[in-house]
């Protein structure tokens, strides 16, 4: 291909290699210059013009793409027309991506001008979705290296493939141990039904059984006779040894185990079994969470029928590490009385009480005493220090009413931008030595140093407690511990939505404390619920 600058007389047939743009003259990059654009160009008083022209033996670039295209493409895999080019692929099916990386390396270490991209091998996609893309970079190639690309994936055809989701039956059997929450199971098997439902497949039956081996080994036999391609057992209590409850009650039914462990984390702890033809999934603990995790990678390379060897799981380490798991981010020992409990406490008192009319309600009075002063005189009573305060509205009223207290008190000024500002300017006050900090709200007054003990009590970042919540008939409330690992995701909250989503996406390393009463969920947001709660402390 001959490529650079000649005179705009001498330019037909050949192609613009640059976008011009001069006066009323627009003539785009890849342009095929002709008569029109020769007299537009000479009319605009362009002398000169970069360009490209084919010479013999030259393939344009978007002919090479479209050959190599087509050459690569193999089931469920689609190609569109190339153009500028590139000719990108695109799944014709719901499935597993399965390119051949080796066929792939090679080709694009054939000429520097041709080159192919993918989605990751092993990626669910779906139907429509683009999964590869050739591109030619030069505007032309040379024949003899289109042609080494073409003979390249026609002798490793399919390069690129889907394997479309075969397994649509999943029985589900959940292992029993006391303190397991039946909504715990529940809430696996919504989040599990959710997983597998891109594939086309669904839980056809589920069974609660003692985790005990005799159980479980009858629950598995049970869900294969009842048609299940795949069964998944999710355990009360992690799988630690191929001699386990799990591994043994496999084996029991005559199962074999193919694979136990991977270099996956969040994911370690899988099992990959076959009874009776079908697969068997002993799941880690994080398959309980929706977020991905090395379960996921087995579950739907198995929903499109593809075996999962020893030698696949053991390949999956590079790019294994997920995410940091949280539940252990300290070494397995057993720590020293109240190591990793340094808990301080903070009190957010920055809110406008927008619906209690004129009165600020965090100086209203109950017992003559205002409620920000009860709530900051329960957190000193408890076992957290310091104590912070937050202000912000009505800063120099909320701070008469804490007179006298040996509380921080930090202003934010930003308090009408929401609550996510004043848990920002509260957390950036813990002292460095605080391993965790417990967050109260001013208008709870019912909150007492026993309750916000009881949570520090049970605050564990050694044993993966490193959110707690109390937790009143399965409801959750405040305050909540938070460790000093999510700092930084409290810093991060904008508005009122307050930490909710952040308990929610972190489940694993939330421990709820069951509490009696009601003052966990009660706080002061209106003239009668003030009313209501100063009557009920007064009977007290």
């Amino acid at each position: 291909m001959k490529f650079g600058a000649v005179p705009v007389g001498e330019a037909r047939g050949a192609t613009a290699v640059h976008s011009i743009r001069t006066g009323d003259l627009v003539l785009k990059k890849g342009t095929l210059i002709g008569d029109a654009e020769v007299a537009a160009l000479e009319a605009a008083g362009v002398k000169e013009i970069v360009v490209a022209r084919l010479e013999p033996g030259d393939v344009s670039e978007d002919q090479a793409a479209a050959d190599i295209a087509a050459a690569l493409k193999g089931e469920g895999v689609r190609a569109d027309r190339a153009f500028t080019g590139r000719c990108n692929l695109f799944a014709e099916a719901a499935g597993i991506l399965l390119v051949d990386k080796d066929a792939i390396d090679r080709l694009n270490r054939i000429d520097e001008a041709v080159t192919l991209a993918t989605l990751p091998a092993f990626k669910p996609v779906v139907e429509g979705e683009m999964i590869a893309t050739v591109k030619i970079i030069p505007f032309a190639v040379a024949g003899s290296a289109r042609d080494r690309a073409v003979a390249e994936a026609e002798k490793a055809r399919p390069v690129i493939r889907i394997a479309p989701y075969k397994v649509r039956k999943v029985g589900i059997v959940s292992t029993l141990l006391p303190g397991l929450s039946p909504k715990v199971i529940d809430k696996t098997l919504k989040i599990t039904a959710q997983r597998i439902a891109p594939a086309g497949a669904a839980i056809i039956a589920e069974k609660r059984v003692p985790h005990e081996q005799a159980a479980l080994a009858k629950a598995i036999d049970e869900l294969l006779a009842a048609g299940a391609e795949l069964v998944i057992v999710f355990g009360a209590s992690a799988i630690a040894d191929r001699r386990d409850v799990i591994p043994a009650a496999l084996e029991a039914v005559g199962g074999e185990i193919e694979h136990f462990g991977m270099p996956v984390d969040p994911g370690n702890l899988m099992l990959i079994g076959r009874a009776r033809g079908q697969a068997v999934l002993g799941a880690p603990g994080c398959a309980r969470s929706p977020k991905e995790n090395g379960f996921d990678w087995v579950l739907m390379r198995l929903l499109a029928g593809l075996a999962v060897s020893r030698e696949d799981v053991t390949g999956m380490g590079v790019g294994g590490l997920l995410m940091e798991i949280v539940t252990r981010p300290q070494p397995r020992t057993v720590p020293e009385p109240e190591k990793g409990r340094r808990v301080a406490a903070l009190v957010l008192a920055a809110g406008r009480s927008t619906r209690m009319g004129a009165v600020n309600k965090l100086i209203a009075e109950i017992g003559g005493k205002p409620l920000v002063r009860i709530a900051a005189e329960q957190a000193l009573a408890s076992r957290a220090a310091p104590v912070i305060v937050v202000t912000g509205h009505q800063r120099e009223k909320v701070e008469a009413a804490l007179d006298g207290l040996p509380v921080k008190l930090v202003h934010n000024p930003d308090y009408a931008d929401g609550l996510g500002t004043s848990l920002k300017a509260g957390i950036a006050a813990v002292p460095k030595e605080a391993d965790g900090v417990i967050v109260c709200l001013g208008d709870m007054p019912q909150v007492d140093s026993a309750l916000i003990d009881k949570l520090i009590a049970t605050f564990d970042p050694e044993r993966g407690a490193l959110v707690v919540v109390p937790s009143i008939e399965g409801r959750r409330g405040n305050p909540v511990v938070w460790s000093r690992r999510f700092f930084h995701d409290l810093m991060q909250i904008q508005g009122d939505i307050g930490a909710r989503h952040l308990i929610g996406s972190y489940a694993e390393a939330v421990v709820e404390v069951p509490v009696a009463g009601a003052a966990a969920l009660t706080d002061v947001d209106t003239p009668e619920s003030l009313s209501a709660v100063k009557a009920e402390i007064e009977r007290a």
